[in-house]
């Protein structure tokens, strides 16, 4: 990210900065990578590390079934039916040692305070408005947000009405891709989006308040509960390339060709071993003889998992708005029988679809065959 100031902060970092009352602000760094990566620095009313109570609440992680044969899978998320706040409405899908994913129908708002201890978040808003309240300001979302939360920020998402989530959580940081940028860190101008698209925390309201508030942290793969002796959003300033930030799908400008372009031209983000691609409207190729539809082709290195926003996504049948398909490596995949021919003379496609491909095997959640389409693999089949 790039550089970013909000709120009030001293001339010089490490330097004494005094409240009207002759007291300290509390200074905290927050960095990655051992301080050699990206941070910021924040001013508290209090300690952030004031703590009346810790306790274990338990593990978060899901259980994953047996790994069995290899096949392509897909998933009816609406389905699984639950809902509630941004963390108790998570439904996993999938995942591995690298990231989880799944699906959340928020209902309500997050009556405590929650942090992310083992890396950045990602939130898809595939539907839905409201606002995510952090410690380092507070971010308006709408659709076709992508939210993403670096690993130990405070936040609670308050929902103006019902909003559906493609969620990622990683244990990596989630940036843009490395190249789209040059060495200083900018947007080239190849890039599908620039930085006028992107946009980090609108307001910033410090609260100095003491009390008990609740933050649940997840770290380690446990969830814990920390009551703060303050209110945890109590930072009057900041400033640094680490913070929240929202990017959103209508500003992705596809990259087109003559003929079909590769996956990657679709990249959008990228963490550890995995990376986050978004499938939007645009025209189709114009070599007069080009096919649309994607080729067949073999993951050789890596899953496919597609979450499907909107549209009639030109390759497949049989998958509906919500739907999450796992293609994974070793086997080929491709468009479905008649899709290929059907796509020939197309102009364009108003499809919409958030990919993650990864580069490690993934496992799926045990609860997930409660609402899997089992005859997915034999879909393939020409009748």
């Amino acid at each position: 990210m790039f550089y970013r100031k909000m709120g009030e902060v001293p001339h010089k970092r490490h330097t004494m900065f005094k409240k009207e009352d002759g007291t300290l602000y509390r200074e905290q760094v927050m960095g990655t990578k051992g301080f050699s990566g990206t941070q910021s620095i924040l001013y508290h009313h209090y300690m952030p590390t004031e703590v009346s109570k810790a306790e274990l609440i338990g593990n978060y992680l899901p259980e994953f079934e047996e790994t069995g044969t290899l096949r392509h899978r897909h998933f009816l998320t609406p389905e699984a039916e639950k809902t509630g706040d941004a963390l108790e409405a998570r439904v996993y899908t999938l995942g591995n040692d690298d990231l989880l994913m799944g699906t959340a129908k928020v209902t309500t708002s997050m009556d405590f305070y929650y942090r992310n201890g083992d890396g950045d978040e990602m939130l898809f808003i595939h539907s839905g408005s409201g606002k995510v309240e952090t410690m380092f300001g507070t971010i308006t979302y709408r659709k076709g947000d992508y939210v993403v939360i670096p690993i130990g920020t405070i936040f609670r998402v308050i929902p103006d009405n019902h909003t559906d989530i493609f969620f990622v959580e990683s244990f990596s940081q989630i940036t843009t891709p490395k190249r789209y940028r040059n060495e200083y860190g900018q947007l080239l101008e190849h890039s599908p989006f620039c930085e006028r698209d992107i946009r980090g925390p609108e307001t910033l309201e410090s609260f100095d308040e003491k009390g008990e508030f609740e933050v649940i942290t997840k770290s380690r793969g446990l969830l814990h509960r920390h009551t703060f002796a303050h209110h945890p959003l109590d930072v009057v300033g900041w400033d640094g390339y680490l913070y929240p930030w929202v990017f959103n799908v209508e500003d992705f400008e596809p990259i087109t060709g003559r003929i079909h372009q590769p996956p990657p031209v679709h990249q959008t983000f990228e963490g550890n071993n995995f990376v986050v691609c978004s499938f939007v409207p645009r025209l189709f190729d114009y070599h007069p003889e080009s096919i649309p539809a994607p080729y067949y082709h073999s993951n050789v290195n890596s899953d496919e998992v597609l979450y499907y926003v909107e549209g009639n996504f030109m390759s497949r049948k049989g998958v509906n708005e919500k739907s999450i398909t796992l293609h994974p490596s070793g086997i080929p995949h491709g468009p479905h029988p008649g899709t290929t021919e059907a796509s020939i003379g197309k102009k364009e496609t108003l499809e919409l679809a958030v990919m993650v491909d990864t580069f490690r095997p993934l496992k799926i959640v045990k609860a997930a065959c409660g609402y899997e389409d089992k005859d997915y693999m034999y879909s393939w089949i020409e009748k």
